[in-house]
């Protein structure tokens, strides 16, 4: 089988150190939800469904990364937003693109099944 896509070696690097930077679960899960804007920590912690002490890392990760800011409003209550950076919202059409072939490749079985809410 030969392809006609043939990714010079400095390519390549780039593309895995690409997928070093965003490619764990949680930080692509963080940073699909962000894409529908500001959110608060316990906000995402629903969406994601991830654990207090994940999040927490993972967003301090991301931060550290340049991917995602966090606002701190300070007037009671108060609250912490976390939103996308101009490099994170540039993920955008690779999520897209994912979703795209996802939908093409990815069999029922193979997919996350969607959890019914009452």
């Amino acid at each position: 089988m030969s392809s006609t896509f043939s990714p010079e070696p400095d390519e390549t690097c780039q593309v895995v150190e690409s997928f070093d930077l965003i490619g764990s679960k949680w930080r692509l899960a963080v940073l699909y939800e962000l894409l529908d804007g500001e959110q608060r920590f316990n906000e995402l912690k629903r969406e994601t469904g991830t654990s207090s002490r994940t999040l927490s890392r993972v967003l301090d990760d991301l931060q550290d990364r340049s991917f995602v800011d966090r606002r701190v409003e300070e007037a009671a209550p108060v609250a912490t937003y976390y939103t996308l950076t101009e490099k994170g919202e540039a993920l955008a059409p690779v999520f897209e693109e994912i979703g795209d072939w996802a939908d093409e490749w990815l069999d029922d079985a193979v997919a996350t099944p969607e959890i019914e809410t009452q």
